[in-house]
């Protein structure tokens, strides 16, 4: 489970096994009040979330949004 960045307690992740066929690039994000799952394009958007209201998603979304090319570059580096 690569670990992209950490942010205010979050993890931005995603799973070694993104399905098969594996989804498109997408990141989970973890903290200790729940999880959520953000597509990536065509624009930032929550897939799924567990536990996070909505000003804290709106929040990471932002952040998401901002670590764009990050999170993209890491998912090819990744699984190639």
């Amino acid at each position: 489970m690569p670990v992209v960045f950490r942010y205010k307690g979050f993890r931005f992740f995603f799973y070694s096994n993104e399905g098969s066929p594996r989804e498109p690039v997408h990141v989970h994000a973890r903290g200790e009040g729940g999880e959520a799952k953000f597509w990536l394009r065509p624009a930032v958007r929550v897939g799924t979330s567990d536990g996070l209201d909505a000003r804290t998603l709106r929040e990471l979304a932002g952040v998401v949004e901002q670590n764009l090319e990050l999170i993209e570059r890491t998912w090819h580096e990744h699984f190639g």
